[in-house]
């Protein structure tokens, strides 16, 4: 028996550090690994799950190719690699490099993930996506306004005598923060959550505030006013650190309280009272959640929330803190902010690039050349991506499909060849965090199956079949041995002499240029060095308001009911889902509504409605939830398409106004009982 330290490498805003027992060869336990300051008491459900899905019966083990009756036939490893290098070698000899797509998402955080891209990189290009599903708006609303993205260690937090979680649920989706949390309350802070739905997060706090769906930059512009009539703002660091106040005032004036009441569907008492605890409670750190910026509207309501941290002086102290993203871990990236277009950090030329947010659209609209093939990795597109029937459209247009996967994922199914994935315990790797500050390492523990081959040693393969150049595959693309892949990690660790493998290897490390209170020495990368309400850079690459501001999102007449797609406790967008130990906790997908909704279209509990709009409709079953606000629903996202309950049957791709992110929550729906 052995216990190695470890990282859990998934999309998530924790990025535990574990301890892995294993035993024969095989992972048989997970443990809490104390070293790590941000995640001492372990990890989820979803972390403890790694066991089985470590062991899985279900899981892909050798390549899969469809046959002409359409099932999958097992093959080898040297005819899956002689296909894909014929396929690539005869598209783009006929049409080009970027009649091939690479598909790459967020399943698999990790340093190595670079050698995909050098792969394409050395073919000779390819088209690939810009954008986000997860988070750009807000990154770069934060980036106009503070210059970078970084917050406080997280256990800063309990040092805070007001906690807004604004459009955070915690309690499910970032279980390590509710300890600093806890911590505060403990000490006496309080604790308020805006959200439309009572979630457990909000079962500890004074306020909870049910916003309507959108409206949050309207409600933050409202509570500035009154920070500003009452003069419960900081004047000395406003005038120390900020440009465009004066201006900004200006802008506040039109937010009344009643205007906002209307807007926002909340009390005008309850828009004061917010405003009275955050000028009058110090310090104060404002978390806004990821899930608020998927609408589009979504970057300019980041910026009117940093706002409110921001006149209030509450950046850059013990406790006082603007807590969205930490990315001072990403040591090791060369772009932090999102993949825009930036003078002197524009787009590789050898990529051809299509919006994530509108992938099925933008690849069916691709000419000269179309697209003829696609590769993915890390992603299921087919489950998370928006608009999934012309996203499928688009991949079954197409004449040839490689999935790279550990199970038989949406995505995996439309596939012409699968290719088996190695799992996180199975080769090393270096992760950081957007959310705690630590560097990490994700060590290989256990041996692959026989004939699983990490993406490193299928790319490896596949250059040599194709006859690259002998030096680019020696400098971009390790050998596949473990002694190669840690002389990378060790070269790209050469740059920061205070980190080792060896350290590594017992726990989470710090790099030097971490900063435990984000911008305390009050610099701010901005243009003009301090913190900017008013942005040119807004005006300039999104064509929007430099000051912060409400912009409203236009309804769909037809539908009434708006569907939110929150991320669940129970998986991490479309992964874990499919696990036993997972269905033990949620049996079926669920879409929550209040009962008064349901009694309005004479639907009873549990039961099976149709949940449709102009994009789709499946069958679902109801949940009644007394704590969601009227006139929206809730299908956790992650859900698979194959089993009818994805909320992206009926999202639009749609950008978000700043950041190429994905307004999934600018969707509207109607129920309706199916006939007896």
């Amino acid at each position: 028996m052995e216990i190695f330290s470890t990282v859990c490498p998934r999309n998530c805003y924790s990025t535990c550090s574990l301890k892995v027992r294993v035993e024969n060869g095989k992972v048989i336990g997970i443990y809490p690994h104390p070293d790590n300051l941000a995640t001492p008491e372990g990890p989820c459900i979803k972390g403890l799950s790694y066991v089985e899905r470590a062991n899985s019966p279900d899981r892909i083990k050798y390549p899969l190719m469809r046959s002409s009756e359409g099932n999958f036939k097992r093959i080898n490893w040297d005819t899956a690699i002689e296909l894909i290098a014929d396929k690539l070698t005869k598209i783009k000899q006929q049409y080009g490099v970027h009649a091939v797509m690479y598909f790459a998402a967020s399943g698999m955080s990790g340093m190595l993930n670079s050698v995909s891209s050098e792969f394409w990189r050395m073919f000779g290009g390819a088209t690939t996506t810009y954008g986000n599903l997860c988070w750009p708006a807000g990154l770069e609303a934060a980036r106009l306004t503070l210059g970078a993205n970084k917050h406080n260690a997280p256990w800063d937090l309990e040092n805070a005598k007001l906690i807004v979680l604004w459009g955070k649920n915690p309690a499910e989706t970032n279980i390590q923060e509710m300890i600093p949390i806890e911590k505060s309350l403990e000490k006496g802070g309080k604790l308020v959550v805006i959200d439309p739905r009572r979630t457990p997060s909000a079962e500890r706090a004074l306020y909870l505030a049910q916003i309507r769906l959108g409206t949050d930059g309207a409600l933050a512009l409202g509570i500035c006013r009154e920070l500003i009539r009452n003069g419960w703002v900081d004047k000395e660091f406003i005038d120390n650190n900020i440009i465009g106040f004066e201006q900004f005032c200006e802008r506040t004036e039109a937010y009344t309280t009643e205007r906002v009441a209307a807007i926002c569907g909340l009390p005008e008492k309850a828009i004061s009272q917010l405003s009275e605890l955050m000028g009058n409670t110090k310090p104060m750190t404002l978390i806004p959640g990821f899930g608020m910026q998927r609408f589009s509207n979504g970057g300019q309501t980041i910026r009117c929330l940093l706002a409110i941290s921001a006149i209030t002086g509450n950046i850059g102290k013990p406790g006082a803190n603007w807590h969205y993203a930490n990315l001072q871990s990403y040591v090791f990236d060369s772009i932090k902010e999102p993949q825009s277009y930036y003078p002197g950090n524009e787009a590789p030329c050898f990529r051809r690039k299509v919006s994530m947010a509108r992938l099925g659209e933008d690849m069916l609209g691709l000419t000269n050349p179309e697209i003829k093939m696609i590769w993915v990795e890390r992603g299921n597109p087919l489950t998370q991506n928006p608009d999934i029937q012309k996203t499928r459209e688009a991949f079954r247009k197409l004449e040839f499909r490689v999935v790279v996967d550990q199970f038989m994922t949406d995505t995996a199914l439309e596939a012409d060849l699968i290719l088996p994935a190695k799992n996180m315990f199975e080769q090393s790797d270096i992760i950081g965090s957007y959310w705690n500050p630590y560097i990490q390492l994700k060590q290989k523990i256990v041996e692959p199956p026989a004939e699983v081959k990490p993406e490193t040693e299928i790319y490896y393969l596949l250059a040599n079949r194709l006859g690259m150049n002998s030096d680019e595959i020696e400098k971009n693309i390790p050998k596949p041995n473990d002694m190669a892949i840690e002389a990378f990690l060790l070269k790209h660790l050469g740059r920061f002499p205070e980190l080792s493998l060896e350290k590594l290897k017992l726990g989470p490390q710090l790099a030097n240029s971490h900063q435990e209170i984000a911008f305390s020495d009050m610099l701010f990368p901005t243009p003009s060095g301090k913190i900017e309400l008013y942005s040119e850079q807004a005006r300039q690459y999104w064509n929007v308001d430099p000051l912060p501001d409400y912009v409203p999102l236009t309804p769909d007449a037809k539908y009434p009911l708006q569907l939110m797609s929150p991320n669940s406790k129970n998986r991490i967008h479309s992964q874990f889902g499919n696990l036993k130990i997972i269905k033990q906790f949620e049996t079926e997908a669920l879409l929550f509504i209040h009962p008064k909704d349901a009694a309005n279209r004479n639907i009873p509990d549990h039961e099976t409605v149709l949940l449709f709009n102009d994009r789709g409709s499946n069958e679902v079953k109801v949940q009644f939830d007394f704590g969601l606000r009227k006139g929206c629903v809730v299908l956790s996202n992650g859900h698979w398409a194959l089993e009818g309950a994805t909320p992206n049957f009926y999202s639009k791709g749609r950008e978000t106004d700043m950041g190429h992110g994905t307004a999934f929550h600018d969707t509207w729906v109607e129920i309706k009982k199916q006939k007896p």
